[in-house]
């Protein structure tokens, strides 16, 4: 069983339905146990990192999830689901993330006729094609909505940037742990082929 955590941010239903149309057996839930019981977790969620924690918290969810994690368990973030692997986030504050990958999440930060949230279609720059990215061309385009991104502070976890106002990173890819800043489930075909990807890597686990 792969659990879709709730934590009551995001569209939870358009991403589960993306993961069953890979052939992924997919449960919604805000139940620790069944973080705890799963062969893998995704984590989507769309909206404010504090938040995100204060939520997770409250569930009983945030300690549960790094510990999925540091047991070498298969993990997909989506866009908050990626920032919330960091040290810290520094919307409205500085929060605590999961700090399983070192670095920070931060705004962007307006220049010229860029707009912030950086929101629409937008190219990947592969940086790791073993994986995440297998099968995906270089440049393929992916759906964006934040207006927040993640600073890695090894260059090693990440697996492909983007051009948008600086180039930032746009997903990592470190062991167990695979996250992307776009939505798949938003990104056609080729959103559709990343999960895929995830199917494989989560059945070969």
């Amino acid at each position: 069983m792969i659990t879709v955590v709730d934590y009551g941010m995001g569209n939870l239903r358009s991403v589960a339905k993306a993961l069953e149309h890979v052939g992924l057996d997919i449960k919604i839930s805000s139940d620790p146990e069944d973080i705890k019981n799963s062969k893998a977790i995704v984590v989507p969620g769309v909206g404010a990192f504090g938040d995100a924690v204060h939520n997770l918290k409250r569930f009983n969810l945030f300690d549960e999830i790094i510990n999925h994690i540091e047991k070498g368990k298969p993990y997909f973030g989506i866009c908050l689901g990626l920032q919330l692997l960091f040290e810290y986030g520094y919307e409205f504050g500085e929060h605590e993330g999961f700090g399983v990958l070192k670095g920070k999440v931060i705004r962007f930060q307006p220049k010229g006729e860029y707009k912030i949230p950086h929101m629409g279609w937008n190219q990947v720059w592969i940086k790791q094609k073993e994986g995440l990215f297998s099968g995906i061309k270089e440049g393929e385009f992916f759906y964006f909505v934040h207006s927040f991104y993640a600073q890695p502070s090894d260059e090693t976890d990440i697996a492909s940037t983007t051009d948008y106002v600086i180039d930032f990173c746009s997903a990592v890819q470190k062991d167990n742990i695979w996250a992307v800043q776009f939505h798949p489930e938003k990104s056609q075909k080729a959103g559709l082929k990343l999960l895929e990807n995830f199917k494989s890597f989560v059945e070969n686990y």
